[in-house]
């Protein structure tokens, strides 16, 4: 989907502006500091500058079946609260604030439009806790246990976790979690798999085909298949970024797969 060239609820997305991280700065002291007007003007440069932080935010849940124009709404919400709830003060970059708090938002929405059903006791409670801890987060700095959370909300740490897991969307193993324009990393290449029998590339298949790739190659497969090690993992072990293990994977993969339909 090319968000370049569409429009959004109106915004015509090849022209938003984006702020550089000194201009947001001076725009977020503005909004705390600054006269009624000059509030008003700094807040509102600050939304339509941040814009497309909300765009690449919502890009992760278009597969949803939802409205991208509700998407893009409700993360507004999110950019809206990140914006007045910014602490100028601490040494963090606006958008690493701002993320969570969009996708928090973004999140809430499907839940409230989640087919599966949930008890309104349960969802109040999950509702009531999710307060809590963005409250205890901006006053604390940290984001509150468990136990603070229950106490807050006076209930036991157990009626707190199951409404929090009641409330929880499933999340699709096809969900990307990291894109550098051409390597797409999804939640499924974070998994590691040593039991999966169904899986096409059996160990004695890789192994007849292993002879025909590179020793990085070689090393990449056999740390994700035989010893069932995640892309992250395999890229701290042998020093190089996971985006690169996830492209050479799929490259030796395709290769494999080639290799032994052809054999067969």
């Amino acid at each position: 989907m090319q968000y370049k060239k569409v429009e959004i609820c109106g915004v015509n997305t090849s022209k938003i502006k984006v702020l550089k991280e000194s201009e947001k700065r001076e725009l977020l002291q503005k909004i705390k500091n600054g006269s009624k007007a000059e509030r008003s003007r700094a807040r509102e440069e600050m939304i339509n500058g941040n814009l497309r932080l909300v765009l690449s935010v919502i890009q992760r849940f278009t597969n949803r079946g939802e409205n991208l124009d509700d998407l893009f709404q409700v993360g507004c919400i999110g950019l809206i609260k990140a914006i007045d709830n910014f602490n100028c003060e601490l040494d963090v970059r606006f958008s690493t604030y701002a993320v969570p708090m969009i996708i928090g938002e973004v999140r809430r929405y499907l839940r409230d439009h989640n087919f599966i059903r949930v008890s309104r006791s349960i969802r109040d409670t999950a509702y009531r806790a999710m307060q809590v801890k963005e409250q205890l987060t901006n006053k604390n700095n940290r984001e509150p246990t468990v136990e603070e959370i229950a106490q807050e909300l006076d209930t036991s740490k157990e009626n707190v976790v199951l409404a929090l897991e009641a409330v929880v969307e499933p999340v699709s193993l096809y969900e990307p979690v990291f894109s550098d324009g051409s390597d797409t990393i999804c939640v499924m290449d974070q998994i590691g798999d040593n039991n999966d029998d169904s899986n096409w590339l059996d160990e004695i298949a890789i192994k007849q085909a292993l002879h025909d790739l590179s020793e990085r190659e070689k090393t990449i497969i056999g740390l994700r298949f035989f010893k069932g090690k995640t892309q992250m993992e395999v890229a701290s072990e042998i020093g190089i970024s996971q985006a690169q293990v996830s492209r050479i994977e799929k490259g030796a993969l395709l290769r494999i797969k080639n290799s032994t339909s052809s054999g067969a």
